[in-house]
């Protein structure tokens, strides 16, 4: 993609309640690359809150950044509120027509649709939520990671780190997101087969969706609304 490894700047958008596996799984992957320069995005560089209480500084305001080769939003609870965020979603438009590439982990991708940036693509997002995609004109896909151009989206928090490699392997080669893979001792061995709703119990599936199912409620009227604003905003 970029021409150059060791110029490579790369953007992770951060917001109050994003979850903080889906910034610093991909953040560490990336930033393994030689010469990467990783921009932590934000309104201002007061300290945000993520939604495990973590108080992380970012490093550049939108004001500052004015190009990047790769945009990525990362997910989390937080997410419900950027839909109506005018701000953040008008600094995506701005900046991800000059990006190499446009990714999102998780509901990042939610917000990637609600800029409009989304339109037209195949993407994925976390289970719970990837059927809303569909409300921001793009093609919901079950997979782990899907690529449709020079959009890659990852699905729930702990893809990331398999979003993060293939991002590698589309900068530099193959060898790269290797050699970094094992770098990271990437070797996931997890104690239960259910971290998919297409392999976990019916019953823990039934469980997680009644506990998320008034969130889920919100997230999904923010989407709607997001959606018939960008309509109203193309039209």
């Amino acid at each position: 993609m970029a021409d150059n490894a060791s110029s490579l700047k790369i953007g992770m958008l951060m917001y109050p309640g994003l979850t903080q596996l889906d910034l610093f799984g991909p953040a560490d992957v990336l930033n393994r690359v030689p010469g990467a320069e990783i921009k932590l995005l934000w309104k201002n560089l007061d300290p945000v809150i993520v939604d495990r209480g973590l108080r992380i500084l970012p490093n550049t305001t939108f004001g500052q950044c004015k190009e990047l080769d790769i945009i990525c939003v990362p997910g989390g609870p937080g997410q419900v509120a950027l839909m109506d965020d005018d701000e953040t979603l008008n600094f995506l438009r701005r900046i991800a027509p000059g990006c190499k590439l446009v990714t999102s982990v998780c509901t990042g991708s939610l917000v990637l649709g609600a800029a409009g940036l989304l339109d037209g693509y195949r993407a994925t997002c976390h289970w719970t939520s990837i059927d809303q995609l569909e409300l921001f004109g793009a093609t919901p896909v079950n997979e782990r990671v899907v690529r449709d151009r020079n959009r890659i989206t990852g699905a729930g928090v702990t893809s990331g780190i398999d979003f993060a490699l293939q991002v590698v392997e589309s900068l530099t080669d193959k060898t790269t997101a290797q050699q970094i893979q094992l770098q990271m001792e990437y070797d996931p061995e997890p104690p239960y087969n259910c971290g998919s709703p297409r392999t976990a119990p019916p019953e823990i599936v039934n469980s997680v969706r009644a506990r998320l199912h008034m969130f889920q409620s919100s997230r999904r009227s923010a989407c709607e609304r997001a959606a018939e604003r960008l309509k109203n905003r193309t039209s």
